[in-house]
């Protein structure tokens, strides 16, 4: 089963990554034509990786535009997304001193799911853990949201978030849950240094009961707006600044 990525960044960061499977890379325009400078750089990936180039006018661009997808002149076909074991994560993690994953507590909407990616690629999360069931997964619109930044990153399906979440934390790895919760930690106040693992909630109930109760402590983000909350992306987003903030610290004081 092949996949298509479209857009100038999911297309570019895929073939940057070399993680997948390709099949082809659709330009559109016909042969010969000189590519946009933007497009140059893929088409050289392409060449350096081994993928078929095929150029063609309307016919899959066409097809794209008509589903509202804004292709930007270039399709990647490829086979998907290539997910790791949870053992992987954990043996990538085991390698650091200070290993910072991301544990998403069944988030459905591949825009969040996509701008949590972005987040994590440039925060240095070394991993993401998703559920198999009732959560989105790494679609091409995941890929398209991130710009790219998921095919970058390792990222583990779990049968179960909670027992996931057990064994990070027989592994050493501190686990905070983002939460609304009374009782949680104001964030400006937690210690996000040290090996830690992130638990963002779903968009509209936040996380379990038992995610929240397994978690060794939640910390929810302080506001003076008046709006209720931020939504699941966003605050997931500046919660890993701040562990990437400690971190960045720590490496300046030593």
């Amino acid at each position: 089963m092949s996949e298509l990525l479209v857009g100038r960044h999911a297309v570019f960061e895929s073939l940057r990554a070399n993680r997948r499977h390709f099949y082809r890379l659709w330009l559109e325009g016909e042969a010969g034509e000189e590519p946009a400078s933007s497009l140059g750089e893929i088409v050289q990936l392409a060449h350096k990786v081994k993928v078929p180039i095929r150029h063609v006018e309307g016919g899959i661009f066409d097809r794209l535009k008509r589903a509202q997808l804004n292709p930007q002149g270039v399709a990647l076909e490829t086979g998907p997304y290539p997910y790791s074991e949870i053992d992987d994560l954990l043996e990538i993690a085991g390698r650091k001193p200070d290993p910072l994953l991301l544990v998403l507590d069944h988030l459905e909407d591949p825009r969040n799911l996509g701008t949590l990616f972005r987040s994590s690629e440039a925060f240095g999360v070394d991993g993401v853990v998703l559920p198999e069931r009732r959560a989105a997964g790494i679609t091409p619109a995941v890929s398209n949201a991130s710009s790219g930044a998921v095919e970058h990153i390792p990222v583990a399906q779990v049968g179960n978030v909670n027992r996931t979440i057990d064994l990070l934390k027989k592994s050493n790895i501190w686990t905070v849950g983002l939460d609304l919760e009374p009782g949680a930690l104001s964030l400006t106040d937690a210690d996000l240094s040290g090996p830690l693992a992130v638990v963002v909630g779903n968009e509209g109930k936040g996380l379990s009961r038992l995610a929240r109760e397994k978690c060794d402590f939640c910390v929810t983000i302080p506001m003076s707006g008046s709006v209720d909350s931020l939504n699941a992306a966003i605050a997931g987003s500046i919660v890993l600044f701040h562990a990437f903030q400690a971190r960045t610290r720590e490496k300046a004081a030593g």
